[in-house]
């Protein structure tokens, strides 16, 4: 029973500390960094489960042998005449739900939209599961004191999330009033939409940062999606450029001016601000020049800046001479790197050609999740500096 009531604990805690690393709370986006932060709530992931479930097995055994009943009857008797354990239940079903869903193997096979709203019932199991902790929990009969901090702390995290998430969000948007100006092809399958808005100059925006992208038209308005913005904002125009992947993105291309937008963010440290030294190597793949190109114009001027670009034909250089007339401002040096990867590797060797100082600069890299591992992995190998290695990654 000591063990059962110490695995709950612990089980519940870690999922307090779950929710707060994705409440979006600016401080701490702004310090750590989405993608990180998101890898920490996976590291948890699945301790919290695995807690809860031996603490429902370990509190029932307990009780049995002290009733010197079976574990099935007092299983049955919890759920019967125990208060809120039947909610905790449903709770923890909701809970195995979202753990289940968030394996590669089944995420890969999920639509971004349907995991999004899969895990929107984790609040919900987070509500039902609260009473049955205060009214049934032994640390907190008879202990106030306990009983008022751990409820201050669950209330803290609520109002956190609920500021960061929604209240703050709705207010910028209010005050923006952000709409669909136009949408442009830019290659196949790749669109650039530019909305325009009101007070954007007072957007606290730095060039490779994202937004969290809503748009208030059918199928699209109860889900939201990360995308780079492509340009530094030009009041009272913003632009993102987008590739036609998922259910949304591929609904961008059809999206009518006019339409609402809603946004949150700025969000990311994949910035200048991360910058240690005064070269700078990008390497991009695909729309992932997106955001490299916006870091480009928020550069200080003395940066010595090498572009590479990689793609499987030319007219897939996504802004293409946008990035080319940018770095040529710079007097810096822009690769093209056109084929498959068999014909043109990105690997230590090319590295170290196409960028010889790679060592002594600032490596921003952008891209598909495997181009990425590859170039980090490439650049470590040359012995670039961790703390000199800067890229973000948006998987869900």
């Amino acid at each position: 029973m000591a063990a059962g009531r110490l695995f709950a604990l612990t089980g519940t805690y870690l999922m307090l500390v779950m929710v707060v690393l994705i409440a979006r709370l600016p401080w701490l986006e702004r310090t750590v960094g989405q993608d990180r932060l998101v890898r920490w709530h996976r590291t948890i992931g699945g301790w919290p489960i695995v807690l809860i479930a031996a603490h429902i097995v370990t509190v029932t055994l307990g009780y049995a042998a002290l009733t010197k009943t079976g574990f099935l009857h007092q299983f049955w008797t919890f759920v019967v005449h125990y208060p809120d354990i039947l909610a905790g239940l449903v709770a923890f079903g909701l809970l195995v739900m979202a753990g289940v869903s968030s394996y590669r193997l089944v995420r890969q096979k999920m639509k971004y939209e349907t995991w999004w709203a899969v895990h929107l019932y984790v609040y919900l199991g987070l509500a039902l599961a609260f009473a049955h902790q205060i009214k049934t929990g032994v640390m907190f009969l008879g202990h106030p004191v306990t009983r008022n901090f751990w409820i201050a702390l669950w209330i803290g995290a609520a109002a956190a999330t609920l500021t960061s998430r929604v209240i703050a969000p709705v207010i910028t948007n209010l005050r923006l009033r952000l709409r669909v100006a136009d949408v442009t092809e830019e290659a196949p399958g790749v669109y650039s939409l530019t909305v325009t808005g009101r007070n954007l100059n007072r957007l606290a925006v730095a060039g490779g940062q994202f937004f969290q992208w809503r748009f208030l038209t059918r199928g699209l308005w109860w889900h939201s999606h990360p995308y780079s913005l492509s340009a530094l904002p030009r009041p009272p125009f913003m632009r993102v450029t987008v590739k036609g992947l998922g259910d949304q993105s591929q609904a961008v291309a059809r999206l009518a001016p006019g339409t609402r937008v809603f946004v949150e963010g700025p969000y990311g440290t994949f910035t200048r601000h991360a910058r240690t030294t005064d070269r700078v190597v990008m390497v991009a793949a695909g729309v992932g020049i997106t955001p490299l190109r916006a870091l480009l114009e928020d550069l200080p001027s003395q940066v010595d800046v090498t572009v590479l670009v990689r793609a499987s034909s030319a007219d897939e250089i996504v802004h293409r001479d946008e990035v080319a007339s940018l770095v040529a401002l710079r007097r810096g040096t822009f690769h093209e790197l056109v084929g498959s990867r068999d014909e043109v590797p990105l690997d230590t060797r090319s590295l170290q050609t196409l960028a010889p100082a790679i060592t002594t600069s600032d490596l921003y890299v952008c891209g598909p999740s495997g181009f990425t591992d590859q170039v980090v992995r490439a650049a470590t190998a040359l012995g670039v500096p961790h703390e000199q290695i800067h890229y973000e990654a948006f998987t869900f």
